[in-house]
């Protein structure tokens, strides 16, 4: 009988619960030189059937170099975690970033971004950025109205004292801001809200 072929990816989901990995678990996935992201500790979910909570775990992924079966990512995960034999290929990097912090499930306990582990090489900041671009644009708009900026480097002070992810994304859409700015600097309508402004002050 000819033997079932197995599925191959460069990037692997797995699970790991709390009361089960070792406490030296970054230096373990350090270790194996291989990209890897991890989820916050996921220790407030709720079992949707007993109301209880669930046992407190973490979602991963690795990202290889190189295609992978799914029997050999998952008798790593067995071997250096002690985590489950299941393993799943990810298929969408934005629906895993959703999963890790339930971003896109109201209903679900939401989990801080700043919690997200990674090591051995990943990409973390990117990572974000890609996932989570259009929240980013929209904050660091808001930054912009909210702080009346008009200077490119007053943008860029702000995101390095107060949020470097915000910065990383400034970089990438230099243009896009730059712009933005100098319309803000040179718009008619910020004229008439300073003389109105200026006016109030007066009474």
């Amino acid at each position: 009988m000819k033997k079932r072929r197995e599925k191959r990816s460069n990037k692997w989901a797995f699970l790991i619960y709390k009361e089960s990995t070792p406490n030296n678990y970054m230096e373990l996935l350090e270790s194996l030189h291989v990209p890897f992201i991890l989820s916050p500790w996921h220790d407030k979910d709720i079992h949707s059937e007993t109301g209880e909570i669930k046992k407190s775990h973490k979602h991963g992924a690795l990202y290889f170099e190189s295609l992978k079966s799914y029997s050999q990512v998952s008798e790593l995960i067995v071997e250096k975690l002690n985590g489950p034999a299941h393993v799943e290929a990810v298929m969408s990097p934005k629906g895993m970033y959703d999963y890790f912090t339930h971003a896109e499930n109201p209903d679900k306990t939401p989990y801080n971004i700043e919690d997200i582990e990674s090591g051995a090489g990943f990409e973390l900041e990117k990572f974000l950025l890609d996932q989570n671009s259009d929240n980013f644009m929209n904050e660091v708009i808001d930054v912009i109205e909210e702080n009346n900026f008009t200077e490119f480097e007053d943008l860029v002070r702000y995101a390095r004292e107060n949020n470097y992810l915000l910065l990383g994304l400034i970089v990438e859409r230099t243009y896009f801001f730059a712009k933005y700015l100098d319309s803000r600097r040179y718009s008619p309508n910020k004229k008439k809200y300073y003389k109105k402004e200026a006016n109030s002050d007066d009474l």
